[in-house]
């Protein structure tokens, strides 16, 4: 039999038996692929970039649309809607009209408006609603140590009309033991890649629904060591899309899940964690380390948490900040006085209240990697944030292990610390600031300089910093020479001791005046101290200045751990608190407290909706 006429057979065959559904998707038939969509236009695509499950395109079916708008309604009985207009360029982006913000396992209506242009030339001005089913919510689930895949949010204090439609991104970390540790750098010895967490990334409005969530096991690969690590330091770039890192590779994706890059580190950085940030000039900074230093005994180390790398839009590095050079690596003082039960996310309730000895921190022999002590190799520094000054081009960071707030140059000098000055020495010592009252009188921090007026919870004034996240300027109230910084003071080590018991414990969001001319500091307001234990995280956490509400963002990620055994044990739960304040002042905006998880909190984000679709 003639080959070619039995395959010609068996085709014609199966395409008979194709239903006329499959033959038209299989473009055959009339030779077209017509079919009919949802509405006016076209089919709805759920999850079209497969990792943000509650974003959906209602296709535009072949058609020109321009002029949209969207409305996704808010739940019966007071939820909140969220519109947004899209612009004609992201509707030929995603083929059709982006929805954003639906409620998971929920029937949404989406209102929708656009200009219709017609197969004749003709043009209509539609409005129309869709009914989209949004799935429930799921993500991983470490059993024994949570209640629910992500906390619920209880909303204590409800939003102020001023922030009422505001959205916020959270981002929390989960145990995956025993996969947490599977790889750890070897050669050279170091480094800190065997801190691995999963990640949680989500968006909340402000009656504390969600609204949006980040599938990250599409990302993440505990066994792949390019897929390993925490999802840290998300921040919203100029173009609306998200930018965050995890280990090895940092990355940018927009609001519906688009990839716009996914890189790995350039070879001379490992580890990134706890910051990225899109700086005014349109670069990108991050916290990484080295991997490979060679230190002053001749040891080759990969270095932890002590590098600032700078990079431009491709990738390719600008600058970089080697603090364990502008830096003391050896400055031991806060080390000496930190609990080591909760450092950063390294909780160890069989440490908790205790504090490693000089000899402990000093030992040449001691290993290198991700643990507390000094020198290039050790977590001397554990820097979580770096913040971009335009105003003289400079870095500010901040260094949890130094309790220190440090800006740093172009020329990798040290401009100012604000920090006790025990401890520093040489040049870094003319470099920390003198802390002075309203009228620029000098305040008296005692015989050491570390216990300041305020560093007990009975008394006001100022104090330092301790063990503290996020030092951020803050460039719309700071004036020529006088800057101001926001900084999330976590309490540890405050006055280079621990308490007589750790219920005396607490945290602040603060705000700090730095004269740059005259080398002061002042402290011009504070939130946290009258909250108490139940308001304290030793570890991560927010403070940020909002200038489209002209309001402070604050969030105390790990309220509940300060007693770290507590926890442990089961006795307690974290209950980290999400605040808005009207700057300058006590005046709550928002409060919504998060129950029921005990995942980790990191941080929050306030997310501009409108400017991811423009």
């Amino acid at each position: 039999m003639n080959i070619k006429v039995l395959s010609s057979a068996i085709i014609a065959g199966l395409i008979l038996s194709a239903s006329p559904a499959a033959l038209f998707a299989a473009g055959g038939g009339s030779g077209t692929n017509t079919y009919k969509g949802e509405g006016k236009i076209g089919a709805v695509l759920m999850n079209p970039f497969d990792i943000a499950p509650l974003t959906a395109v209602i296709k535009n079916g072949g058609q020109k649309l321009t002029n949209v708008k969207v409305v996704v309604e808010g739940k019966k009985g007071g939820g909140l809607p969220i519109s947004y207009d899209v612009s004609d360029n992201k509707i030929l982006l995603y083929g059709g009209i982006p929805v954003w913000g639906m409620y998971p396992d929920y029937e949404n209506k989406i209102n929708v408006s656009y200009k219709l242009y017609g197969a004749d030339g003709n043009t209509q001005n539609i409005q129309e609603s869709y009914i989209i089913y949004a799935p429930p919510i799921n993500l991983y689930g470490s059993g024994t140590k949570q209640k629910r895949v992500l906390p619920e949010a209880k909303v204590v204090i409800p939003a102020d009309k001023s922030i009422k439609k505001d959205l916020y991104l959270m981002n929390h970390l989960s145990s995956t033991l025993p996969n947490a540790a599977q790889v750890t750098w070897n050669n050279p010895i170091g480094g800190a890649i065997e801190w691995d967490y999963e990640s949680y990334a989500w968006i909340i409005d402000t009656n504390g629904d969600i609204r949006w969530y980040l599938d990250t096991s599409k990302l993440r690969d505990p066994n792949d060591l390019r897929k390993k690590g925490n999802m840290m330091g998300f921040d919203q770039t100029k173009d609306g899309a998200l930018m965050w890192g995890m280990s090895q590779a940092y990355m940018k994706y927009d609001l519906m899940g688009r990839q716009i890059f996914h890189r790995m580190l350039p070879k001379s950085y490992i580890d990134f964690s706890h910051h990225l940030e899109e700086t005014s000039k349109g670069t990108y900074l991050l916290r990484v380390a080295s991997s490979d230093y060679k230190r002053k005994d001749n040891k080759n180390v990969r270095t932890v948490r002590d590098v600032i790398v700078e990079l431009d839009k491709d990738g390719n590095v600008l600058d970089e900040w080697r603090l364990m050079e502008i830096l003391d690596p050896y400055r031991d003082a806060n080390m000496l006085a930190m609990d080591q039960g909760a450092v950063c996310l390294n909780i160890d309730a069989s440490q908790a209240g205790q504090t490693k000895t000089k000899e402990e921190l000093e030992d040449a022999n001691a290993p290198f990697g991700d643990v507390a002590g000094v020198g290039a190799g050790r977590n001397w520094a554990h820097v979580n944030s770096v913040n971009y000054d335009a105003g003289d081009d400079s870095i500010i960071i901040s260094s949890r292990h130094q309790s220190a707030v440090v800006k740093i140059g172009r020329d990798k000098k040290v401009k100012w610390i604000i920090a006790s000055p025990e401890g520093w020495s040489g040049e870094l010592a003319k470099k920390v600031l003198t802390p002075v009252d309203s009228k620029g009188k000098k305040i008296d921090c005692g015989e050491s300089g570390s216990k300041c007026p305020g560093y007990l919870n009975d008394k006001g004034g100022f104090d330092w910093s301790w063990t503290q996240h996020t030092a951020y300027v803050i460039p719309e109230k700071s004036k020529k020479g006088l800057l101001h910084v926001s900084v999330f003071d976590n309490g540890d080590s405050r006055g280079m001791e621990q308490p007589a018991i750790v219920s005396m414990k607490y945290s602040r969001a603060v705000e700090y005046v730095v004269d740059e001319k005259k080398m002061t500091v002042q402290q011009v307001w504070e939130f946290g101290k009258e909250r108490g234990f139940e308001w304290f995280s030793p570890i991560t956490s927010v403070v940020e200045y909002m200038p489209k509400t002209d309001s402070m963002m604050i969030y105390s990620a790990t309220a509940g751990l300060g007693d770290v055994q507590a926890f442990a044990k089961g006795e307690v739960e974290l209950v980290p608190f999400l605040h808005e304040f009207k700057y300058g002042t006590k005046q709550s905006l928002l409060e919504i407290k998060f129950v029921d998880s005990n995942t980790i909190g990191y941080r929050a984000l306030k997310v501009d909706l409108q400017s991811a679709f423009k």
